[in-house]
Protein backbone atom coordinates (compact mmCIF):
# COMPACT_ATOMS: atom_id res chain seq x y z
CA UNK A 1 0.00 0.00 0.00
CA UNK A 2 3.00 2.24 0.14
CA UNK A 3 4.45 1.45 -3.27
CA UNK A 4 5.02 4.35 -5.61
CA UNK A 5 4.93 4.48 -9.36
CA UNK A 6 7.85 6.28 -10.99
CA UNK A 7 7.39 9.81 -12.25
CA UNK A 8 7.88 9.92 -16.03
CA UNK A 9 9.41 13.06 -17.48
CA UNK A 10 11.03 13.77 -20.82
CA UNK A 11 14.06 15.48 -19.31
CA UNK A 12 15.61 15.14 -15.86
CA UNK A 13 15.29 18.72 -14.74
CA UNK A 14 16.04 21.64 -16.80
CA UNK A 15 14.28 24.72 -17.81
CA UNK A 16 12.19 27.27 -16.06
CA UNK A 17 8.85 26.33 -14.57
CA UNK A 18 6.10 27.96 -16.58
CA UNK A 19 2.34 28.38 -16.21
CA UNK A 20 -0.14 26.78 -18.58
CA UNK A 21 -1.51 28.87 -21.47
CA UNK A 22 -5.30 29.25 -21.55
CA UNK A 23 -5.40 27.58 -24.94
CA UNK A 24 -4.25 24.26 -23.42
CA UNK A 25 -7.06 24.00 -20.89
CA UNK A 26 -9.82 21.39 -21.20
CA UNK A 27 -13.47 22.35 -21.60
CA UNK A 28 -15.17 20.09 -19.03
CA UNK A 29 -13.30 21.18 -15.85
CA UNK A 30 -13.73 24.86 -16.72
CA UNK A 31 -17.47 24.73 -17.38
CA UNK A 32 -17.85 22.58 -14.25
CA UNK A 33 -16.04 25.22 -12.16
CA UNK A 34 -18.13 27.98 -13.72
CA UNK A 35 -21.39 26.24 -12.83
CA UNK A 36 -20.01 25.24 -9.43
CA UNK A 37 -19.75 28.91 -8.52
CA UNK A 38 -23.52 29.25 -8.91
CA UNK A 39 -24.01 26.37 -6.48
CA UNK A 40 -21.52 27.97 -4.08
CA UNK A 41 -23.46 31.25 -4.20
CA UNK A 42 -26.72 29.44 -3.43
CA UNK A 43 -25.07 27.50 -0.60
CA UNK A 44 -23.76 30.65 1.10
CA UNK A 45 -26.83 32.86 1.15
CA UNK A 46 -28.67 31.10 4.06
CA UNK A 47 -25.78 32.12 6.33
CA UNK A 48 -26.63 35.78 5.83
CA UNK A 49 -30.30 35.58 6.85
CA UNK A 50 -28.99 36.35 10.30
CA UNK A 51 -32.25 37.46 11.93
CA UNK A 52 -34.14 34.31 10.90
CA UNK A 53 -34.34 31.36 13.27
CA UNK A 54 -32.22 28.55 11.84
CA UNK A 55 -33.68 25.06 11.77
CA UNK A 56 -31.98 21.77 12.50
CA UNK A 57 -30.94 21.37 8.86
CA UNK A 58 -28.00 23.63 8.13
CA UNK A 59 -28.89 27.28 8.54
CA UNK A 60 -32.12 27.23 6.55
CA UNK A 61 -34.86 29.24 8.31
CA UNK A 62 -37.61 27.27 10.04
CA UNK A 63 -40.31 29.54 8.60
CA UNK A 64 -41.20 30.98 5.22
CA UNK A 65 -43.81 31.20 2.50
CA UNK A 66 -44.27 28.83 -0.42
CA UNK A 67 -41.51 30.48 -2.48
CA UNK A 68 -39.14 30.24 0.48
CA UNK A 69 -39.93 26.56 1.00
CA UNK A 70 -39.32 25.82 -2.67
CA UNK A 71 -35.98 27.64 -2.53
CA UNK A 72 -34.99 25.73 0.61
CA UNK A 73 -36.02 22.38 -0.86
CA UNK A 74 -34.12 22.95 -4.10
CA UNK A 75 -31.02 24.04 -2.19
CA UNK A 76 -31.15 20.99 0.05
CA UNK A 77 -31.58 18.62 -2.89
CA UNK A 78 -29.18 20.12 -5.42
CA UNK A 79 -26.65 22.25 -3.51
CA UNK A 80 -26.05 21.53 0.16
CA UNK A 81 -23.24 19.04 0.94
CA UNK A 82 -22.47 18.68 -2.77
CA UNK A 83 -20.46 21.77 -3.69
CA UNK A 84 -17.45 21.21 -1.42
CA UNK A 85 -16.92 17.65 -2.68
CA UNK A 86 -17.31 18.72 -6.30
CA UNK A 87 -14.78 21.49 -5.70
CA UNK A 88 -12.45 19.05 -3.92
CA UNK A 89 -12.63 16.65 -6.87
CA UNK A 90 -12.02 19.43 -9.42
CA UNK A 91 -9.22 20.92 -7.30
CA UNK A 92 -7.38 17.60 -7.25
CA UNK A 93 -8.08 17.07 -10.93
CA UNK A 94 -6.56 20.47 -11.67
CA UNK A 95 -3.48 19.59 -9.63
CA UNK A 96 -3.10 16.41 -11.66
CA UNK A 97 -3.40 18.38 -14.91
CA UNK A 98 -0.90 20.95 -13.74
CA UNK A 99 1.62 18.30 -12.65
CA UNK A 100 1.30 16.36 -15.91
CA UNK A 101 1.73 19.47 -18.05
CA UNK A 102 4.74 20.67 -16.13
CA UNK A 103 6.54 17.33 -16.32
CA UNK A 104 5.68 16.95 -20.01
CA UNK A 105 7.45 20.28 -20.64
CA UNK A 106 10.64 19.05 -19.02
CA UNK A 107 10.10 20.14 -15.44
CA UNK A 108 11.51 17.55 -13.06
CA UNK A 109 9.13 15.83 -10.61
CA UNK A 110 10.96 17.53 -7.73
CA UNK A 111 10.49 20.96 -9.29
CA UNK A 112 6.82 20.23 -9.99
CA UNK A 113 6.20 19.18 -6.40
CA UNK A 114 7.94 22.30 -5.10
CA UNK A 115 5.78 24.35 -7.41
CA UNK A 116 2.63 22.71 -6.04
CA UNK A 117 3.81 23.19 -2.45
CA UNK A 118 4.43 26.90 -3.06
CA UNK A 119 1.04 27.26 -4.75
CA UNK A 120 -0.79 25.58 -1.88
CA UNK A 121 1.04 27.63 0.74
CA UNK A 122 -0.05 30.80 -1.02
CA UNK A 123 -3.62 29.47 -1.27
CA UNK A 124 -3.56 29.07 2.50
CA UNK A 125 -2.46 32.70 2.82
CA UNK A 126 -5.14 33.82 0.35
CA UNK A 127 -7.75 31.98 2.39
CA UNK A 128 -6.64 33.55 5.67
CA UNK A 129 -6.80 37.05 4.19
CA UNK A 130 -10.15 36.35 2.55
CA UNK A 131 -11.58 35.11 5.85
CA UNK A 132 -10.17 38.02 7.83
CA UNK A 133 -11.51 40.64 5.42
CA UNK A 134 -14.82 39.25 4.20
CA UNK A 135 -16.00 35.66 4.65
CA UNK A 136 -15.40 33.09 7.36
CA UNK A 137 -16.59 30.27 5.14
CA UNK A 138 -13.57 30.60 2.83
CA UNK A 139 -12.61 27.36 1.07
CA UNK A 140 -9.44 28.51 -0.71
CA UNK A 141 -7.35 28.03 2.41
CA UNK A 142 -9.00 24.68 3.15
CA UNK A 143 -8.00 23.32 -0.24
CA UNK A 144 -4.55 24.81 0.08
CA UNK A 145 -4.07 22.88 3.32
CA UNK A 146 -5.47 19.70 1.77
CA UNK A 147 -3.00 20.09 -1.09
CA UNK A 148 -0.10 20.55 1.33
CA UNK A 149 -1.01 17.34 3.14
CA UNK A 150 -2.34 15.07 0.41
CA UNK A 151 0.11 15.74 -2.43
CA UNK A 152 3.21 14.49 -0.54
CA UNK A 153 1.27 11.50 0.79
CA UNK A 154 -0.43 10.30 -2.39
CA UNK A 155 1.08 11.78 -5.56
CA UNK A 156 3.05 9.13 -7.43
CA UNK A 157 1.38 6.21 -5.67
CA UNK A 158 -0.18 3.40 -7.66
CA UNK A 159 -3.81 3.30 -8.77
CA UNK A 160 -4.34 0.33 -6.48
CA UNK A 161 -3.11 2.28 -3.47
CA UNK A 162 -5.38 5.21 -4.28
CA UNK A 163 -8.37 2.91 -4.68
CA UNK A 164 -7.64 1.19 -1.38
CA UNK A 165 -7.46 4.50 0.45
CA UNK A 166 -10.65 5.73 -1.21
CA UNK A 167 -12.33 2.57 0.04
CA UNK A 168 -10.92 3.04 3.54
CA UNK A 169 -12.13 6.64 3.71
CA UNK A 170 -15.56 5.74 2.35
CA UNK A 171 -15.85 2.98 4.94
CA UNK A 172 -14.77 5.34 7.70
CA UNK A 173 -17.31 7.89 6.49
CA UNK A 174 -20.06 5.27 6.62
CA UNK A 175 -19.12 4.37 10.21
CA UNK A 176 -19.10 8.03 11.24
CA UNK A 177 -22.50 8.48 9.62
CA UNK A 178 -23.91 5.57 11.59
CA UNK A 179 -22.37 6.89 14.80
CA UNK A 180 -23.85 10.33 14.13
CA UNK A 181 -27.33 8.85 14.07
CA UNK A 182 -27.01 8.23 17.82
CA UNK A 183 -26.57 11.96 18.58
CA UNK A 184 -29.73 13.73 19.81
CA UNK A 185 -31.41 15.75 17.06
CA UNK A 186 -30.90 19.14 18.64
CA UNK A 187 -27.39 18.55 19.99
CA UNK A 188 -25.08 21.34 18.92
CA UNK A 189 -27.50 22.78 16.35
CA UNK A 190 -28.03 26.12 18.05
CA UNK A 191 -24.33 26.45 18.89
CA UNK A 192 -23.32 25.73 15.30
CA UNK A 193 -25.79 28.28 13.95
CA UNK A 194 -24.62 30.89 16.44
CA UNK A 195 -20.97 30.30 15.53
CA UNK A 196 -21.59 30.59 11.80
CA UNK A 197 -23.67 33.75 12.10
CA UNK A 198 -21.75 35.48 14.88
CA UNK A 199 -19.56 37.56 12.57
CA UNK A 200 -22.42 38.26 10.17
CA UNK A 201 -24.69 39.65 12.88
CA UNK A 202 -21.86 41.73 14.40
CA UNK A 203 -22.19 45.45 13.63
CA UNK A 204 -18.52 46.27 14.31
CA UNK A 205 -16.33 45.35 11.34
CA UNK A 206 -13.23 44.81 13.50
CA UNK A 207 -15.08 42.55 15.94
CA UNK A 208 -16.60 40.67 13.00
CA UNK A 209 -13.15 40.24 11.43
CA UNK A 210 -11.76 38.68 14.61
CA UNK A 211 -14.74 36.31 14.85
CA UNK A 212 -14.46 35.43 11.17
CA UNK A 213 -10.82 34.44 11.51
CA UNK A 214 -11.46 32.24 14.55
CA UNK A 215 -14.41 30.55 12.84
CA UNK A 216 -12.38 29.98 9.68
CA UNK A 217 -9.53 28.47 11.70
CA UNK A 218 -11.90 25.89 13.22
CA UNK A 219 -13.33 25.11 9.78
CA UNK A 220 -9.84 24.73 8.36
CA UNK A 221 -9.17 21.86 10.77
CA UNK A 222 -12.66 20.40 10.29
CA UNK A 223 -12.17 20.30 6.52
CA UNK A 224 -9.24 17.94 6.96
CA UNK A 225 -10.76 15.94 9.82
CA UNK A 226 -13.90 14.99 7.90
CA UNK A 227 -13.52 12.24 5.29
CA UNK A 228 -15.55 13.88 2.51
CA UNK A 229 -12.91 16.25 1.17
CA UNK A 230 -9.91 13.87 1.36
CA UNK A 231 -12.01 11.21 -0.37
CA UNK A 232 -13.08 13.56 -3.16
CA UNK A 233 -9.47 14.71 -3.48
CA UNK A 234 -8.18 11.16 -4.02
CA UNK A 235 -10.95 10.50 -6.53
CA UNK A 236 -9.87 13.63 -8.40
CA UNK A 237 -6.22 12.55 -8.42
CA UNK A 238 -7.18 9.16 -9.84
CA UNK A 239 -9.51 10.74 -12.41
CA UNK A 240 -6.83 13.20 -13.57
CA UNK A 241 -4.32 10.37 -13.97
CA UNK A 242 -6.67 8.70 -16.47
CA UNK A 243 -7.86 12.01 -18.02
CA UNK A 244 -11.53 11.16 -17.68
CA UNK A 245 -12.62 14.79 -18.12
CA UNK A 246 -9.94 15.66 -20.69
CA UNK A 247 -10.81 12.63 -22.84
CA UNK A 248 -14.44 11.82 -21.96
CA UNK A 249 -14.99 9.77 -25.14
CA UNK A 250 -12.70 7.07 -23.69
CA UNK A 251 -14.62 6.88 -20.39
CA UNK A 252 -18.28 7.24 -21.33
CA UNK A 253 -19.49 4.18 -19.41
CA UNK A 254 -17.72 5.27 -16.23
CA UNK A 255 -18.89 8.87 -16.56
CA UNK A 256 -22.49 7.78 -17.09
CA UNK A 257 -22.42 5.54 -14.04
CA UNK A 258 -20.81 8.20 -11.85
CA UNK A 259 -23.29 10.84 -12.99
CA UNK A 260 -26.38 8.63 -12.72
CA UNK A 261 -25.76 6.91 -9.42
CA UNK A 262 -23.90 9.76 -7.74
CA UNK A 263 -26.53 12.38 -8.51
CA UNK A 264 -29.39 9.99 -7.76
CA UNK A 265 -27.95 9.16 -4.33
CA UNK A 266 -27.63 12.81 -3.40
CA UNK A 267 -30.93 13.98 -4.79
CA UNK A 268 -32.90 11.17 -3.13
CA UNK A 269 -31.41 11.82 0.31
CA UNK A 270 -31.75 15.56 -0.25
CA UNK A 271 -35.41 15.20 -1.22
CA UNK A 272 -36.14 13.18 1.93
CA UNK A 273 -34.39 15.80 4.06
CA UNK A 274 -36.25 18.61 2.28
CA UNK A 275 -39.61 16.94 2.95
CA UNK A 276 -38.80 16.84 6.63
CA UNK A 277 -37.37 20.36 6.83
CA UNK A 278 -40.38 21.92 5.10
CA UNK A 279 -42.80 20.05 7.36
CA UNK A 280 -44.34 17.91 4.65
CA UNK A 281 -43.49 14.66 6.43
CA UNK A 282 -41.78 13.46 9.60
CA UNK A 283 -39.62 10.65 8.30
CA UNK A 284 -36.72 9.89 10.64
CA UNK A 285 -34.48 11.56 13.25
CA UNK A 286 -32.92 14.60 11.63
CA UNK A 287 -29.39 13.53 12.55
CA UNK A 288 -29.85 10.29 10.65
CA UNK A 289 -31.13 12.09 7.56
CA UNK A 290 -28.46 14.79 7.75
CA UNK A 291 -25.68 12.22 8.10
CA UNK A 292 -26.89 10.30 5.05
CA UNK A 293 -27.33 13.56 3.17
CA UNK A 294 -23.71 14.60 3.76
CA UNK A 295 -22.32 11.13 3.07
CA UNK A 296 -24.20 10.90 -0.23
CA UNK A 297 -22.80 14.33 -1.10
CA UNK A 298 -19.39 12.72 -1.69
CA UNK A 299 -20.81 10.79 -4.62
CA UNK A 300 -23.03 13.62 -5.84
CA UNK A 301 -20.18 16.10 -6.12
CA UNK A 302 -18.22 13.62 -8.24
CA UNK A 303 -21.40 12.85 -10.19
CA UNK A 304 -21.78 16.52 -11.06
CA UNK A 305 -18.22 16.63 -12.39
CA UNK A 306 -18.89 13.48 -14.44
CA UNK A 307 -22.03 15.08 -15.85
CA UNK A 308 -19.99 17.99 -17.16
CA UNK A 309 -17.57 15.53 -18.70
CA UNK A 310 -20.49 13.98 -20.58
CA UNK A 311 -21.69 17.43 -21.57
CA UNK A 312 -18.25 18.30 -22.94
CA UNK A 313 -18.25 15.08 -24.95
CA UNK A 314 -21.70 15.84 -26.35
CA UNK A 315 -20.64 19.35 -27.34
CA UNK A 316 -17.38 18.29 -28.99
CA UNK A 317 -17.63 19.06 -32.69
CA UNK A 318 -20.97 20.81 -32.24
CA UNK A 319 -21.83 24.47 -32.52
CA UNK A 320 -22.94 24.38 -28.86
CA UNK A 321 -19.30 24.21 -27.76
CA UNK A 322 -18.64 27.67 -29.22
CA UNK A 323 -21.95 29.23 -28.15
CA UNK A 324 -21.82 32.31 -25.99
CA UNK A 325 -23.28 30.73 -22.80
CA UNK A 326 -20.72 27.91 -22.92
CA UNK A 327 -17.84 30.28 -23.64
CA UNK A 328 -18.90 32.60 -20.84
CA UNK A 329 -19.30 29.73 -18.39
CA UNK A 330 -15.85 28.43 -19.31
CA UNK A 331 -14.43 31.94 -18.95
CA UNK A 332 -15.68 32.07 -15.36
CA UNK A 333 -14.32 28.58 -14.71
CA UNK A 334 -10.88 29.75 -15.85
CA UNK A 335 -11.19 32.58 -13.31
CA UNK A 336 -12.91 30.59 -10.58
CA UNK A 337 -10.86 32.00 -7.69
CA UNK A 338 -11.57 35.58 -8.76
CA UNK A 339 -15.26 34.76 -9.27
CA UNK A 340 -15.46 33.09 -5.89
CA UNK A 341 -13.85 35.98 -4.04
CA UNK A 342 -15.98 38.51 -5.96
CA UNK A 343 -19.08 36.93 -4.44
CA UNK A 344 -17.82 37.84 -0.98
CA UNK A 345 -17.92 41.52 -1.93
CA UNK A 346 -21.70 41.10 -2.01
CA UNK A 347 -22.17 38.73 0.92
CA UNK A 348 -20.31 40.80 3.51
CA UNK A 349 -20.63 44.50 2.64
CA UNK A 350 -24.20 44.18 1.32
CA UNK A 351 -25.83 41.51 3.51
CA UNK A 352 -23.97 41.44 6.85
CA UNK A 353 -24.88 43.66 9.80
CA UNK A 354 -21.47 45.38 9.65
CA UNK A 355 -22.29 46.39 6.05
CA UNK A 356 -25.62 47.48 4.66
CA UNK A 357 -27.42 44.77 6.63
CA UNK A 358 -29.78 43.71 3.85
CA UNK A 359 -29.62 40.11 5.05
CA UNK A 360 -32.04 41.07 7.83
CA UNK A 361 -34.66 41.97 5.21
CA UNK A 362 -34.36 38.99 2.87
CA UNK A 363 -35.92 35.54 2.98
CA UNK A 364 -34.85 32.26 1.39
CA UNK A 365 -36.27 32.94 -2.07
CA UNK A 366 -35.04 36.54 -2.33
CA UNK A 367 -31.59 35.58 -1.05
CA UNK A 368 -31.44 32.80 -3.67
CA UNK A 369 -32.39 35.32 -6.35
CA UNK A 370 -29.59 37.61 -5.19
CA UNK A 371 -27.18 34.65 -5.38
CA UNK A 372 -28.17 33.98 -9.00
CA UNK A 373 -27.83 37.66 -9.94
CA UNK A 374 -24.42 37.89 -8.24
CA UNK A 375 -23.21 34.81 -10.10
CA UNK A 376 -24.53 36.23 -13.38
CA UNK A 377 -22.49 39.40 -12.81
CA UNK A 378 -19.34 37.33 -12.29
CA UNK A 379 -20.09 35.46 -15.53
CA UNK A 380 -20.39 38.79 -17.35
CA UNK A 381 -17.17 40.06 -15.79
CA UNK A 382 -15.30 36.88 -16.74
CA UNK A 383 -16.62 37.09 -20.32
CA UNK A 384 -15.38 40.67 -20.57
CA UNK A 385 -11.92 39.64 -19.33
CA UNK A 386 -11.92 36.74 -21.78
CA UNK A 387 -12.59 39.10 -24.69
CA UNK A 388 -9.79 41.36 -23.46
CA UNK A 389 -7.42 38.39 -23.13
CA UNK A 390 -6.93 38.94 -19.40
CA UNK A 391 -6.79 36.43 -16.58
CA UNK A 392 -8.65 36.98 -13.34
CA UNK A 393 -6.82 39.21 -10.83
CA UNK A 394 -6.65 36.50 -8.16
CA UNK A 395 -5.26 34.01 -10.70
CA UNK A 396 -2.66 36.51 -11.89
CA UNK A 397 -1.46 37.16 -8.36
CA UNK A 398 -1.35 33.48 -7.44
CA UNK A 399 0.60 32.65 -10.59
CA UNK A 400 3.12 35.41 -9.98
CA UNK A 401 3.71 34.15 -6.47
CA UNK A 402 3.78 30.50 -7.53
CA UNK A 403 5.95 30.68 -10.64
CA UNK A 404 8.54 33.16 -9.43
CA UNK A 405 11.25 33.89 -10.40
CA UNK A 406 10.55 32.50 -13.87
CA UNK A 407 7.26 33.67 -15.33
CA UNK A 408 5.90 32.88 -18.71
CA UNK A 409 4.86 35.66 -21.02
CA UNK A 410 1.35 34.19 -21.02
CA UNK A 411 1.00 34.20 -17.24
Amino acid sequence: MTTRTPDHVPTPSGGPVRSTPLSERSLAPDIARGMMLLLIALAHTPYFLYTAQAGSVGLHPVEGGLADRIAQALTLIVVDARVHTMFGFLFAYGIGQMYARQTSKGTSPLQARRLLRRRHLWMLVFGAVHALLLWQGDIIGVYGLIGLIMVPLFFGRSDRTLKIWIGILLGLGALLTLAGMLVPADAGTAAAADMQRASIAEESYLAAAATRFVTWSFQLVAGIATVALPTAFLMGVLAARHRILDEPSRHLVLLRRLALWGIAAGWITGAVLALQHTGVAEIAPVTALTGLHFYAGIFTGVGYAALFGLLAHWMSGRAAASSRPVRWLGALGRRSMSGYMAQSVVWGPVLAAWGLGLGAHLSSWSAALLAVLTWALTVAGAAAMERAGRRGPAEVLLRRLTYRPARSADA
